[in-house]
């Protein structure tokens, strides 16, 4: 699969986008926990109050914080703060005039306070500030609530015990004459001496050692709102634009994180279409390169499923890699490390999370993977038999042996279907498993941290933020699992699909070909010998013969005799083994593959016609030709008989594999194609044998006059038509057991002698 990355060198800007994009979604993703916990904690509990250090104070407010700080945390005090007078007070947001009403009527000295703002504070500044009023706002709001206790007589005798107290403990050490202007608990503090103030505060302040800072600015913020009500702030509106506000925020990073995937997705598609693209180029331009050999390496079956069925397994793997195996270690990492910052005592849940996924996946690659490496063998077993029954439709039909064919299908269909089925239940149980152990996290994080809420070392928002980032982090692993599923097979695909473009091409150019100025067309053999691949024996031996332009060469000889192999070594289509083919001279290895076979017209033994019209088949290696031309080929092939009979005539189509015309048509056409590029070199192998004496003569001779200069090779089995040849050769076996003309072979080469009686009668062959 690595091998296959160097195709992505063009795609590497969408690449650095996509995974900037990724970051962004990560983020975005990540941040809206926080919003959860910020939601709950804040706008719900704390009524909106986002800061344990309040926002406004009165002065009467700000000199009671005084008694509980040192001198220096209270000059840090009146620099944190800004006076203001009552006009500007009354202009602050949240101010009501019908609330500041109702404290004033409770509280007339309200009318001659003095009120101050907090100062812009750096996030430092802001969090020491916090850190310093936090217990004092306590202490402070706890003092307020025990003398409103005071006062009211419907308290309990348990809280009338502790005020009389809190009262014998700070009155203690106060002359009695100091206390009798001491009309509340606020004076009796004023008038307690500093060194027992701080021993009071000492003590008062154990209670809250055990407590985080986060639990302790939350437990100050009742303290802060009821200063706020008491100077007249509305702090329910205060609370609802805060959620509103929130809640906003969250919407916004919402859509961009949804407009990050979107983008995302999209560049990935393109990313691996390109790849798919490519993959395809590269593997049709390797398989276009391949000799005979090659190809009979690889099954046809085969190389259709790596270029169709395989390029599309990695297509949407990349996909998801792009997508998803990019995404997850970035959102895992990150929701660890929200995580940690959260609530550490309770990374463990999260350790047990993620060995129970990799537990699972484990198995299921354990079971899964054998099956994987055999899934694509036998996609490729039926697609090898499909194509075969489907080719071979009409001889299946003669032969009536369709329920055979159907047995041989309904084989290889039920051992894909049976490999297809296992590997998908095995994988079902993935997802069930998987949202077992997420449901059970949640369920344990919420036992934990339920506790943690009730000790008071947690808030409910941290526990809800909690319990977001560890499903994040589980749906990272699970996403990783499931991109694991698809990676065995498209692994598989991809190893068979480096495996054709690895294949080393045994009929190559050399790397400074020569070049003829002017080609007359002269082919020598020189004890050419050839055996194919793994075979035992050579199919050719010691061949030796000269074709000259101006003649022609016929090639005769019983079936398997090895007259198409002979003719297939001049194009290369496979290379000698022992000997030299020579162009004018010089050998054909030596020239470049695309020049030797542009001065041949070659005609296969099975015709071969292309999807398109008439005039496009026969121009097909001369493209920028016009009708005219075409049909000057058709002409001397013996082909406008039947294409002026078309209703298009030569614009009339050709299905696939020429199968809407006869195999007759079909031969002209493929002769006419070849007439079309009025090469140097004309191979005809055995490309009469499906027309008539008639037509067959006809076109001979239209074909001398058109091949005048021309070297002429023709494989046949039929006498007719190479009586005329300059030069016959007779092959038996693989070897030349004759050379000559008609009259010289059958005076002195008996193989040659037996062909001809088996087709020509006596009279005939003392007429010929």
């Amino acid at each position: 699969m690595l091998k296959l990355i160097k195709y992505l060198k063009r795609s590497i800007i969408p690449i650095l986008a996509i995974l900037a994009l990724l970051v962004v979604q990560a983020m975005c993703d990540l941040a809206l926990p926080d919003y959860t916990s910020v939601i709950v904690n804040v706008g719900i509990q704390q009524n909106g109050i986002e800061s344990a250090a309040p926002e406004y104070l009165s002065k009467t407010t700000k000199d009671h914080l005084g008694l509980f700080l040192t001198q220096d945390q209270k000059q840090q005090l009146d620099n944190s703060y800004t006076e203001l007078s009552q006009e500007e007070f009354q202009k602050t947001k949240y101010y009501k005039q019908e609330l500041f009403d109702e404290q004033l009527e409770q509280n007339p000295d309200l009318a001659i306070e003095t009120f101050f703002k907090r100062n812009k504070l750096s996030e430092q500044e802001l969090s020491d500030l916090e850190t310093m009023l936090a217990k004092p706002v306590l202490i402070n709001d706890s003092i307020n609530q025990a003398s409103l206790n005071q006062e009211d007589s419907s308290q309990t005798s348990e809280n009338a015990e502790k005020m009389q107290q809190m009262f014998s403990q700070l009155t203690a050490a106060i002359p009695p004459q100091a206390l009798q202007n001491a009309t509340n608990l606020w004076d009796i503090l004023e008038l307690v001496p500093e060194q027992q103030m701080q021993a009071i505060l000492e003590e008062m302040g154990k209670q809250f050692d055990d407590m985080p800072d986060s639990i302790l600015a939350q437990s100050a913020i009742p303290g802060i709102k009821a200063e706020y009500d008491a100077i007249g702030l509305d702090t329910g509106t205060m609370q609802i634009h805060y959620i509103i506000f929130s809640g906003l925020q969250m919407l916004g990073i919402a859509l961009t994180s949804m407009l990050a995937t979107v983008i995302v997705t999209f560049l990935a598609a393109r990313v691996a279409a390109s790849l798919s693209r490519e993959l395809r180029k590269q593997v049709f331009t390797k398989v276009v390169s391949f000799s005979n050999t090659e190809l009979d390496h690889f099954s046809t079956a085969s190389l259709i499923t790596r270029s169709t069925n395989d390029i599309q397994q990695i297509q949407l793997v990349m996909v998801m890699l792009l997508r998803i195996v990019f995404y997850a270690p970035i959102i895992g990492v990150g929701g660890v490390l929200k995580v940690t910052g959260t609530n550490g005592s309770m990374t463990w849940v999260i350790g047990i999370a993620v060995l129970a996924i990799l537990v699972i996946v484990g198995i299921m690659f354990a079971v899964a993977m054998p099956k994987f490496k055999k899934m694509q063998k036998l996609v490729d077993r039926l697609n090898l038999v499909t194509r075969e029954i489907l080719t071979g439709l009409p001889v299946i039909r003669a032969f009536i042996t369709q329920k055979y064919e159907e047995k041989r299908f309904d084989k290889a269909n039920k051992d894909l279907t049976g490999t297809n089925l296992f590997v998908n239940r095995v994988m079902s149980c993935m997802m069930p498993a998987m949202m077992f152990i997420m449901n059970s996290i949640a369920i344990l994080v919420v036992w934990v941290g339920s506790q943690g809420v009730d000790a008071g070392t947690m808030q409910v928002g941290d526990m809800m933020a909690y319990i977001q980032y560890t499903m994040q982090i589980i749906m990272a692993f699970l996403m990783i699992s499931m991109i694991s599923v698809m990676l065995p097979r498209a692994s598989v695909a991809a190893n068979r699909i480096q495996e054709v473009l690895d294949t080393d091409v045994c009929i190559k150019d050399v790397k400074a070909p020569e070049k003829l100025d002017q080609v007359k067309g002269e082919l020598t053999f020189q004890d050419v010998s050839f055996r194919y691949p793994n075979a035992s024996e050579d199919a050719l031996s010691h061949i030796s013969f000269t074709a000259k332009p101006g003649q022609t060469t016929a090639i005769i000889g019983s079936t398997g005799s090895g007259k198409s192999t002979l003719l297939n070594l001049i194009p290369r289509f496979y290379d000698v083994t022992e000997g030299q083919v020579l162009l004018d001279g010089v050998d054909i290895k030596e020239i470049s593959q695309h020049f030797l076979r542009d001065q041949l017209g070659y005609v296969p033994q099975k015709g071969v016609l292309f999807t398109g019209t008439v005039q496009s088949n026969i121009n097909y290696g001369v493209p920028e030709e016009d009708t005219e031309h075409a049909k000057k080929a058709a002409e001397i092939a013996q082909a406008t008989e039947f294409i002026d009979k078309l209703p298009k005539e030569y614009d009339a189509p050709i299905a696939e594999g020429g199968t809407n015309v006869s195999g007759g048509q079909k031969q002209r056409l493929s002769i006419a194609r070849a007439i079309a590029k009025n090469p140097k070199i004309y191979l005809f192998d055995d490309s009469f044998s499906a027309l008539d004496f008639k037509t067959d003569v006809a076109l001979r001779k239209a074909l001398k006059k058109q091949t005048g200069n021309s070297t002429v090779i023709i494989v046949a089995q039929r006498i007719s038509t190479i009586l005329n040849a300059e030069q016959i050769l007779v092959l038996d076996e693989g070897k030349i057991v004759g050379k000559g003309t008609h009259k010289e072979l059958m005076q002195t080469c008996e193989v040659y002698r037996q062909i001809a009686s088996s087709q020509l009668s006596e009279e005939e062959l003392d007429h010929e």
